[in-house]
């Protein structure tokens, strides 16, 4: 797929282009806010370790509430939770703005700095379990995560330009109420946004379904440990990443001051070079992320920031240090969109929330420890040796990463994989499931001949198999009791699908299916069939729909 086809397509999506919006003027806000915290910090306590410690107690949530966070993300219905928190934010900032505009305490002002982190550690892991649930098909994952890294990278740019302007010309207060603003109108965009998990059939039988269907689906502890190696790699990606950048932050002033031999305004332009390269880097994944194949991708990004990071140690003048650290952000950003994508693909809709918070934990602990480690490092051996040594660490820690992952995020299937998907896909118990997911999931499908007169299933045996009719006609006979002789429930021929609701519910066969003429079947294993069934919140209600009253198995 070409990169204009793939963002043309994303454009027309509606409820994605309105929430990427939305949050784009969030994180405008949110730089607004930021910076003009920082300064009410400074000017009422004129104390560096202050401003110190409230940098790090802005940390210190994300490090204890993200695996809490991301538990509620997968157990509550996901836009609610975003809307919660952005209004919860909005009062928050509120509240600053008052205190701001009254010379209220800076006690009270760093409290309530604190609770709205707080509840941003909720955001970070619901919007990325949400978003997935907004594209169409797979397809639209990579370019939506490029656009999101973007404008993300867009605001940090901008937002801070702005923040300065709007502080220099009307005061602090306004950039806490335009903040709140921004929550406000986050608010009115996801209210407007489709749930995650539209229900269908009657309202009054559908809860009873999605509970069966959810009870027999994969708990969430065995579909953590089936994505364990991949979800391995992942945090791996983002610890190598994390501590790195973390004390690439720190190491700027260091940088501008004692090896380029400039003033301490030089560390201002490092950090635009950071956001130029972080755009950049953002835009040019927008290449990749249409490919099927991305654990490539991954080396180049992983290759990019080892390169800027060492070309950074090595140089000692000003305008290639600025090239060396955009390249090291794009080469950051890339790695990052890539990841965030191949995550997308590989872990269940299920366990995507908590399967955040456990990344985001260890990032943050990683960023923090960057943070703290290189910073120290570079003052007892020298700042070349410690950035060296860390562009070997993403060197060699990344492809490592990439080599846990394995192939599960490269969406590529066989030829005949993808003829089976693209038939199943038009079967109307699948409707809306991405042709890729299918094609994934059938990738692993046995295709059987059989014999006339052959028992498929039997009444009363473990369900273990779900089973595509391709062609043939077969018989579905139950007995009511062990004694009684077999009745005819129904006739089944070609796209017709059967041994679901022995999976969902855990039931042994419910009746026995019997090849009347010499048939093909696609036989899918439960694993397999219960992680697609996860994959599409509805695939599970209208399979144990599909035969109410005519079970098959």
């Amino acid at each position: 797929m070409s990169v204009l086809r793939a963002y043309r397509g994303l454009l027309s999506n509606g409820p994605l282009v309105r929430l990427l919006g939305g949050e784009f003027v969030s994180s405008v806000g949110d730089w607004l806010y930021l910076v003009a915290l920082l300064i009410v910090v400074y000017q009422v306590s004129a104390d560096p370790l202050l401003l110190g410690i409230v940098g790090a107690a802005r940390i210190l949530p994300y490090v204890l509430l993200s695996i809490p966070a991301g538990i509620v993300a997968d157990r509550f219905e996901r836009r609610l939770v975003l809307l919660v928190t952005d209004i919860a934010r909005g009062v928050i900032m509120l509240a600053m703005a008052w205190l701001v505009a009254t010379d209220g305490p800076l006690p009270a002002i760093v409290t309530l700095a604190v609770l709205a982190t707080c509840f941003s550690c909720f955001f970070g892991p619901t919007i990325g379990a949400y978003l997935p649930s907004l594209v169409r098909d797979e397809t639209e994952l990579g370019p939506a995560n490029s656009a999101w890294s973007t404008l993300d990278n867009l605001a940090f740019v901008i937002g801070p330009a702005i923040a300065g302007l709007l502080i220099a010309t009307s005061g602090l207060t306004l950039a806490f109420l335009l903040n709140a603003i921004s929550f406000g109108l986050v608010a009115v965009v996801l209210w407007r946004l489709p749930s995650e998990t539209p229900g269908e059939g009657d309202a009054a039988e559908r809860p009873a379904v999605e509970r069966a269907s959810a009870a027999a689906g994969p708990s969430p502890s065995s579909a953590l440990r089936r994505s364990a190696l991949p979800l391995a790699g992942l945090a791996l990606v983002d610890t190598v990443a994390g501590f790195v950048f973390g004390g690439l932050g720190v190491l700027t002033v260091i940088l501008a001051v004692d090896q380029l031999g400039a003033d301490e305004a030089s560390t201002g332009f490092l950090n635009a070079a950071v956001g130029v390269g972080g755009v950049l880097g953002a835009l040019s994944s927008g290449a990749f992320v249409v490919r099927p194949g991305l654990r490539g991708p991954l080396i180049v990004g992983a290759l990019g920031l080892a390169a800027g990071v060492a070309g950074l140690g090595l140089t000692r003048s000003l305008a290639p240090a600025l090239v060396a650290i955009a390249i090291a952000s794009a080469g950051s950003l890339l790695t990052e969109v890539v990841s965030t994508t191949i995550f997308q693909r590989i872990i269940p809709d299920a366990v995507r929330g908590r399967a955040l918070g456990t990344i985001a934990t260890i990032s943050t602990l990683a960023y923090a420890a960057g943070s703290l480690v290189l910073p120290v490092a570079a003052g007892a051996i020298g700042i070349t040796p410690v950035l060296v040594a860390s562009a070997a660490l993403v060197a060699l820690g990344i492809p490592l990463a990439a080599v846990l992952i394995g192939t599960g995020g490269e969406g590529r299937a066989s030829p005949t994989a993808s003829a089976a998907a693209v038939r199943v896909a038009r079967l109307p118990v699948f409707a809306g499931v991405p042709e890729a997911k299918l094609s994934s999931a059938f990738s692993r499908a046995e295709e059987l001949a059989v014999p006339a007169g052959t028992a498929v299933v039997r009444q009363g045996d473990p369900a273990d198999r779900f089973y595509v009719i391709l062609d043939g006609s077969f018989a579905v006979d139950r007995a009511e009791l062990p004694s009684a002789p077999p009745a005819r429930l129904r006739t089944m021929g070609p796209d017709e699908v059967f041994g679901e609701i022995g999976l969902l519910t855990g039931a042994p066969r419910s009746a026995t299916v019997t090849a009347l003429t010499p048939a093909r079947l696609l036989a899918l294993g439960a694993s397999d069939f219960l992680d697609l069934v996860a994959s599409a919140a509805d695939v599970g209600p209208r399979l144990l729909a599909l035969h109410r009253g005519a079970a098959t198995g």
